[in-house]
């Protein structure tokens, strides 16, 4: 089995994005891209969630690579919360500039429906899990203000304007999964501040900041969250509502990519 470095054979990375439930086809596989199975790159991830194909997608620009992770590990899958630790480590040792995330979530506030794609500008982590737990020296005492950088948000948010595409903005609160919320945890997420819930994503934010990886996340609004306006959410529901917007995410995507150096 090959790294990653191995597999890109001295060409270097741009920006690496990470897709999530259903929305793999926001890379929009060309005739000209490299499509490497997990299973054959060093310290990636096996994945076992539907909804997530486990390709790593390489597309050429100008002399460099951009990077499109087909799914994710979940810490609900076996419990490790540092499961993506080494696909984003390989990310970074091969000199990505960024790194986007994208999930699935549900929506707390009424003015953000299903369908809608929201900018992450915090998080709340309410798993109790962190993927740096074991680690030892004073590396994993990594700082979090500012955790979603600055300049990766303005890039997306300039890119959603020019798309034409509407775009929240809003805190995530991560749960462990993979059973979906109860309505009294909902409640007590809206009065604590949370926008949006899901069952991702932070432990890929902190371990990028770890790696010293710039970080920004998209998350698809797919239902409203358990008990809010008839909200009693699906794993079904969930990757059918991701698909039906991910050709705005792509839009959104594929304009930040032209525009980055």
């Amino acid at each position: 089995m090959k790294s990653l470095k191995d597999h890109l054979g001295g060409t270097k990375l741009r920006h690496a994005i990470v897709l999530g439930t259903g929305l793999s086809r926001v890379a929009q596989v060309q005739a000209d891209d490299r499509i490497i199975p997990y299973a054959e790159i060093a310290d990636f991830p096996l994945l076992h969630v539907s909804g997530h194909a486990g390709q790593l997608v390489l597309r050429r620009h100008g002399d460099g690579y951009d990077a499109f992770l087909l799914g994710r590990a979940h810490a609900y899958e076996k419990g490790d919360a540092a499961a993506m630790k080494g696909a984003i480590g390989a990310l970074a040792q091969c000199g990505a500039q960024s790194l986007i995330l994208t999930c699935a979530a549900g929506s707390t506030r009424a003015h953000i429906p299903p369908g809608s794609i929201v900018q992450i500008e915090d998080h709340i982590n309410f798993s109790g899990l962190n993927p740096l737990i074991g680690e030892t020296g004073d590396r994993r005492f990594v700082p979090m203000v500012d955790a979603y950088d600055a300049g990766l948000r303005h890039a997306l948010k300039q890119a959603a304007q020019a798309t034409q595409i509407d775009m929240h903005s809003g805190v995530y609160m991560w749960f462990s999964g993979p059973s979906f919320e109860t309505p009294a945890e909902i409640r007590m997420a809206q009065k604590i501040g949370a926008d949006l819930v899901g069952m991702s994503t932070v432990p890929e934010v902190i371990l990028a900041r770890f790696f010293g990886l710039p970080v920004a996340a998209l998350a698809i609004v797919t239902n409203f969250a358990a008990g809010l306006a008839g909200g009693n959410p699906t794993h079904d529901e969930t990757k059918r509502v991701a698909e039906q917007a991910a050709d705005d995410v792509t839009r959104v995507l594929s304009h930040f990519l032209a525009q980055a150096s």
